[in-house]
C-alpha cells in the first residue's frame, strides 16, 4: 500500500459505496440526473458529438453512462481477417499466457484459472494463449462488443472486491482483476474458445448483457450458467454487454489462435471495432 490513494481503498466499504453511488445515478428527477451528467461532461471532456442524444435527454446518469452512439461512429475493421477491440478505452497490458499467469502490472500477475472463477477446464485451455486488457475510462463509450463471432457457452458471475481498475492500482494491489467482482463470458466460434471477462471497480453500479439484463452484482454467491449453442451467437462487433459505471475487459484467447498488433503497447488508446490483432488459422468462410 505505497500510497493514501491505495490506502483508502482497502479501508472503504467497496460494496456499500458502490450501491450508495448506484441508487443516486439512477435517480431520473430531473435536477439530479442533468447536473450530475453536466458536471461529469465538464469535469471529463465527454465528446457528446457522438452521442445519439443530447445531454438533457437521458433518464438518469446511468442512462448517459451507457450511451449508446450516432451510427457510423465506430467503423469495424475487417473481421474475417482481425480480432476488434471489444470497447473504447485503452491497453492496460497485451501479451501471452505462460503457466497460468497474466500479466498486469510492474511484476504482478494473477492466474487465467482465478480470473475464470476457479475453471480449470477453461484455464487449461487458454494455457499459451493471448490475453489482452483494456481500460475504460471515465469520458469512454462505455458499451462492450464482441472481439470476434462467436456462440454464447457460459457465464460465470465472481463475487469479489471493488478496487479502481486504474494504472495506480493496477501497479498497487495484487491480483487486482482476479479480486474484483466480475462477469466472466465464455464463447465458442471460428476462433476457438475465447473469454471475454468484464470486470467491475470502485463505485461501479452493474454490469448488464445483452441476453439477460442487468447482472446481480455485489452478491455473495458464485453463480454460473450453461447456454445453448444455438441460443446466443454474435457477429463481431455486435454489442454484448455494457458496464453502469467503470471499468475494465479481459480478453483471452486459446493458443495459435491470435496475433496481437505488435505496435500495441500498455497505455496505447484504443476503440471499440480497431483491429487489436490478426486471426490465425482463418478458415474459409468464417
Amino acid at each position: 500500500m505505497s500510497s493514501p490513494f491505495i490506502w483508502l481503498q482497502h479501508a472503504l466499504p467497496h460494496h456499500a459505496v458502490s450501491r450508495g453511488a448506484g441508487k443516486i445515478a439512477s435517480s431520473e428527477v430531473p435536477f439530479i440526473k442533468n447536473t450530475l451528467i453536466r458536471r461529469f461532461i465538464a469535469a471529463y471532456d465527454v465528446d457528446m458529438s457522438e452521442a445519439a442524444r443530447g445531454a438533457e435527454e437521458f433518464k438518469s446518469f446511468n442512462d448517459f453512462f451507457t450511451r449508446e452512439l450516432k451510427p457510423g461512429m465506430r467503423p469495424l475493421a475487417d473481421s474475417a481477417t482481425h480480432i476488434l477491440s471489444p470497447a473504447d478505452g485503452a491497453v492496460s497490458q497485451i501479451g501471452l499466457i505462460e503457466d497460468d499467469r497474466i500479466f498486469q502490472a510492474k511484476g504482478r500477475h494473477f492466474t487465467a484459472t482465478q480470473l475464470l472463477g476457479g475453471d480449470a477446464e477453461a484455464a487449461e485451455r487458454f494455457e499459451g494463449g493471448s490475453f489482452a486488457t483494456i481500460y475504460l475510462s471515465p469520458r469512454d463509450y462505455h458499451r462492450v462488443h464482441m472481439p470476434a463471432a462467436g456462440s454464447l457457452r457460459s457465464t460465470t458471475y465472481v463475487p469479489g472486491e471493488l478496487f479502481s481498475v486504474n494504472q495506480v492500482t493496477a501497479e498497487n494491489v495484487d491480483g487486482l482483476f482476479a479480486r474484483n467482482e466480475r462477469l466472466s463470458c465464455l464463447f465458442d466460434g471460428p476462433d476457438g474458445l475465447f473469454a471475454s471477462i468484464m470486470v467491475g471497480a470502485m463505485i461501479v453500479a452493474g454490469i448488464e448483457t445483452v441476453w439477460n439484463g442487468l447482472v446481480e452484482t455485489h452478491n455473495p454467491r458464485l453463480v454460473r450458467e450453461e447456454f445453448s449453442a444455438d441460443n446466443h451467437a454474435f457477429k463481431a462487433g455486435d454489442e454484448m454487454g455494457r458496464f453502469i459505471l467503470g471499468s475494465t475487459v479481459v480478453l483471452l484467447f486459446e493458443p495459435g489462435r491470435v496475433k496481437w498488433d505488435a505496435s500495441l503497447k500498455a497505455g496505447d488508446a484504443v476503440r471499440m471495432g480497431q483491429a487489436i490483432g490478426k486471426r490465425l488459422q482463418v478458415k474459409a468462410g468464417a
